[in-house]
């Protein structure tokens, strides 16, 4: 690993390293290296991280009630760069590259809490089993003027005619022209960056746009979701905006998604598992979606991690609201798209662009995976609207971390020190954004109750 690293810096006259390592909220963490400072630590084991970094919240503060997992006297991390993650990182004035990093014990043991550890563990089920997952994301995110004041709504930018967009362009070529320089700039940065974007459009909301990525390995798309934040953010910065992946950040506009299509794949073989040899829908298909109709309403945080992702998931908003399935069917939370049997996939509609991409592949693949398992048998495929029928997604935070605290069947594979640490953080996050006193209460209660 240390040559192949070496070689690739060497190759390319890298100077600085930015070793990533991602926290539970999907969040950059890490450290800057002189790129020897960096090849050195590789060999002597010197490139280190408090354990605390997967602990803290998105305010910047530490639960206390998780001392039992990481001990209160935070002891350090071994770095340990994948080699397959590194990269040129665009947009600096000094050749600099990207590399994202496992921690682990002293003792060589992976830290097990880790976000990218625990889709490495759902990965390893899928592989023990001789299955192959492959996915998709499509993200969405919105351009929105700087805002300087956190009291003031976001508004769109003006794009280059000067104005600002205020109504829906859905697939507007000319709306997506609007932000042509920003849009070229960011496919220039991630061809540099070796992210394997596809096609890119404009979406339902004002100065919205989504990415769609080509389909692959689980872990490499997930790795690629958290650079590209990082490099929309950095090129959106440059063009005087800010770039956000924000669930719902304007009231009026739709919120925004990170749908994950997924397939299965015999390892071997490599042919598509949620079809027969006829093209019909295997068995393993039906009970895959069993799974996600059964479980996912009971992990929501892992896909909708704050406050603010649940306004996204209401009707109003282009988003689900329960689980149902459908072919070619956008209300459902599971759509089927319109394929041949060897490209037969499932749409996951539900996780939110705000989602740390780890836990949000992790929590919909392990929900298949225990479908498939205990051979589970989905509801009627749905016909029509699935905004007609009862909503089976928590509304709140507060009511998804009290499903997620007792569903059993995904802490039993994904680990109860997770499953502790991840309930933690949130519960801390959700007791901060209550304790905050908003501006509606002040309009609307201050004076008249």
């Amino acid at each position: 690993m240390s040559a192949e690293i070496t070689n690739w810096i060497n190759e390319r006259g890298i100077s600085e390293v930015e070793c990533i390592v991602p926290d539970m909220n999907g969040i950059q963490r890490g450290k800057v290296l002189p790129a020897g400072k960096f090849l050195k630590s590789l060999t002597d084991q010197t490139l280190r991280i408090p354990g605390s970094v997967y602990t803290v919240t998105v305010t910047g503060e530490y639960p206390d009630t998780i001392n039992s997992i990481i001990p209160d006297y935070d002891p350090d991390m071994v770095m340990v760069p994948d080699p397959s993650t590194i990269r040129e990182a665009p947009g600096f004035k000094t050749p600099t590259a990207y590399v994202i990093a496992d921690a682990y014990t002293r003792e060589g043991k992976p830290l097990a809490i880790a976000p990218r550890m625990i889709l490495k563990k759902v990965l390893h089920l899928y592989e023990r089993r001789g299955w192959k997952p492959v996915i998709a994301p499509e993200l969405e995110f919105y351009l929105v003027s700087k805002n300087l004041d956190s009291d003031f709504p976001l508004t769109p930018p003006a794009g280059r005619s000067g104005r600002s967009e205020t109504a829906s362009q859905p697939y507007g070529l000319e709306a997506l022209g609007e932000f042509e320089d920003i849009i070229e700039h960011i496919y220039d940065f991630c061809e540099k960056a070796e992210l394997n974007i596809d096609t890119m459009i404009h979406e339902s909301g004002a100065a919205q746009l989504e990415i769609n990525f080509v389909h692959g390995d689980p872990l490499a798309l997930a790795d690629q979701v958290l650079l590209f934040k990082r490099i929309v953010r950095h090129v959106a910065l440059e063009h005087g905006v800010y770039a956000t992946f924000l669930a719902k950040p304007m009231s009026d506009q739709p919120g925004s998604s990170m749908h994950i299509h997924q397939s299965l794949l015999d390892s071997d073989t490599g042919r598509n598992l949620f079809t027969t040899p006829q093209g019909r829908d295997s068995a393993l298909f039906r009970s895959y979606i069993a799974g996600l109709v059964r479980l996912l309403p009971q992990i929501t945080p892992m896909f909708a991690p704050n406050v603010n992702s649940f306004r996204r998931m209401r009707p109003d908003s282009d988003a689900p609201i329960n689980v149902q399935w459908g072919s070619d069917n956008r209300s459902c939370g599971l759509r089927i798209p319109v394929s041949d049997a060897k490209n037969r996939r499932i749409e996951n509609r539900l996780p939110g662009a705000d989602s740390n991409p780890y836990l949000a592949i992790a929590a919909s693949l392990i929900c298949g995976y225990v479908g498939m398992t205990e051979r589970m048998q989905p509801p009627k495929i749905m016909q029509g609207s699935a905004y007609n029928r009862a909503r089976t997604l928590p509304r709140t935070l507060e009511s998804a971390l009290d499903r997620f605290s007792h569903c059993k069947a995904v802490r039993n594979h994904l680990g109860e020190d997770f499953f502790d640490v991840f309930y933690a953080i949130k519960e801390s996050e959700l007791y901060a954004y209550q304790s905050v006193i908003s501006s509606w209460e002040r309009e609307h209660l201050l004076l008249r109750v």
